[in-house]
């Protein structure tokens, strides 16, 4: 055995050794912990519960740290991380890389499985505090937003570790476990939990990261794949799969030039729409408050509620929503920024127009009864209405320029039916004359005509089929003679998750 050889191996036997004493030690801290919140050893109790008024002296009489520490906190709820974990493991199966995605989706799952057994387990209370600022369901042993994040958190930075090099996986593994310990301290702040439910998520967290990394490097080794130091992640060799956009040379070309002509357009856009609004805050036609009334004729209870579920489909909070999945996925299936760039572009402009216009015409809501109460803002044009049809025309406009399967007509459906459910929800509600429809109209037509011409969303897009292996990476196969001697063709794989096929190359445009 070479020099070499034998210093890998001790390398590898000391950091195995290192691996399981913090395994073991997580383990038996968390137990010890255990054992004593559930035979309630006196000096702890009285150590929780005294931390727990001072900080409730501390931060309740601040509006703004109770704020602060409740946001914090919500990066530790089921609410984030269920939807974060189910969109990252979509994302590694689109990158074809199932064991990190059935590594995510386990370890995951078992923090869903641990929390409600351990609470159940020893019953303890929730602390109570002289001025409560936040509520938590269930019991308090251990804390689940502290354990959740612990394990969600840094199973992310394992599977993607590989990605960063040299001391900027430290950086990585520090900005993830300082997450986690202010997720932790933001549940003692707001009172829901003594510092031994913390600790204790904690602990329970690491240890079970551990025992679900070392299973995993367990099945790499019998699937025959090298050893490599945890430092450099799960899978090393999935780096390439995971970075998100390997072969674009840039994002955007001439950015100082594409900015500035993007910017000529929000302007020309606006003064489109101040002109508009202008011109009917001024001279409202007789309908534009009649059709309002109208529809409150037809209103019950149960339209009432459907119109409700309509209108919501158009707030921020779900329009936001639906960009935070389509964007990941996009980048995801295309290895391109600039899709992304386009959906965040169309985004962002349409707010800032709506905002700045609603501002300039001033107009009031319609002559009728308001089922949303006071809105700040002015009725001219319609932010929900607007909003649902720049974002439904842009994800249409990439979907239908990248893929050639029949089926990417079915993107028009929702550019058609969203804008018209939500505009007949909000001028049912009241809240909107037909005028404010055409505003939001006119606010999508013009911006997304600017960012056609200036950004091209489709203009890189790869080769002539989808294939989501990196063209670098692809295996070579072999090809079996074909009848006449000549080697036979293989086909090129077409790609899963409905990469589909895309643009020929001929109506592609360098941008």
């Amino acid at each position: 055995m070479s020099v070499a050889e034998k210093r890998a191996g001790w390398y590898f036997a000391e950091r195995s050794v290192l691996g399981l004493a913090a395994v073991v030690a997580a383990g038996l801290g968390f137990g010890t912990l255990l054992l004593l919140v559930r035979y309630s050893w006196t000096p702890m109790l009285r150590l929780d519960q005294h931390l727990d008024d001072r900080l409730n002296a501390l931060i309740a009489p601040h509006p703004a740290a109770v704020a602060v520490f409740k946001g914090i906190s919500a990066a530790g709820g089921r609410g984030w991380l269920v939807p974060l974990v189910v969109l990252v493991v979509v994302l590694l199966l689109i990158r074809r890389r199932p064991r990190l995605a059935f590594y995510l989706a386990v370890t995951g799952l078992g923090a869903v499985l641990l929390d409600p057994s351990l609470k159940a387990l020893v019953g303890r209370v929730r602390p109570v505090v002289a001025d409560p600022i936040a509520v938590g369901g269930g019991n308090s042993f251990p804390s689940g937003h502290t354990l959740s994040a612990t394990v969600v958190y840094g199973a992310l930075t394992l599977v993607f570790l590989s990605l960063a090099r040299g001391k900027w996986r430290w950086w990585l593994v520090g900005a993830a476990a300082l997450l986690v310990f202010a997720i932790g301290v933001s549940r003692l702040a707001l009172g829901v939990h003594f510092l031994s439910d913390v600790i204790g998520g904690w602990l329970l967290g690491l240890a079970w990261i551990s025992v679900t990394a070392y299973a995993f490097r367990v099945w790499r080794r019998e699937a025959g794949q090298p050893a490599a130091p945890l430092a450099e992640g799960l899978e090393p060799e999935a780096a390439a799969d995971l970075a998100p956009a390997p072969d674009e040379t840039a994002i955007l070309p001439h950015p100082w030039a594409k900015g500035a002509e993007i910017l000529v357009g929000w302007v020309f856009t606006f003064g489109v729409l101040y002109f508009v609004g202008y011109a009917v805050t001024r001279w409202s036609p007789p309908f534009d408050d009649a059709f309002p009334r109208w529809l409150q004729t037809f209103r019950t209870p149960a339209l009432d509620d459907v119109s409700w579920l309509w209108s919501k489909a158009g707030d921020t909070h779900a329009i936001l929503a639906v960009s935070l999945i389509f964007c990941p996925i996009a980048l995801a299936v295309w290895r391109q920024w600039r899709p992304v760039l386009f959906i965040v572009l169309a985004m962002f402009g349409e707010l800032t127009l709506f905002l700045v216009t609603a501002a300039a015409t001033g107009r009031p809501r319609p002559q009728a009864e308001h089922l949303d109460g006071t809105l700040p803002t002015s009725s001219f044009p319609s932010g929900h209405i607007a909003a649902t049809m720049c974002l439904w025309t842009a994800i249409a406009l990439i979907c239908i320029g990248r893929i050639e399967r029949w089926w990417r007509w079915l993107f028009l459906v929702p550019v058609v039916v969203m804008p018209v459910g939500v505009a007949v929800s909000r001028m049912y509600r009241g809240m909107h004359h037909p005028t404010d429809v055409l505003g939001a109209l006119l606010l999508t037509v013009c911006w997304l005509s600017v960012l056609w011409w200036t950004v091209r969303p489709n203009a890189e897009a790869l080769g002539a089929h989808a294939d989501l292996e990196h063209p670098d990476r692809r295996p070579e196969r072999p090809a079996r003679p074909g009848g006449d001697g000549a080697p036979a063709r293989v086909p090129r794989p077409r790609g899963v998750a409905g990469a589909g096929r895309l643009r020929p190359a001929a109506d592609r445009d360098a941008g």
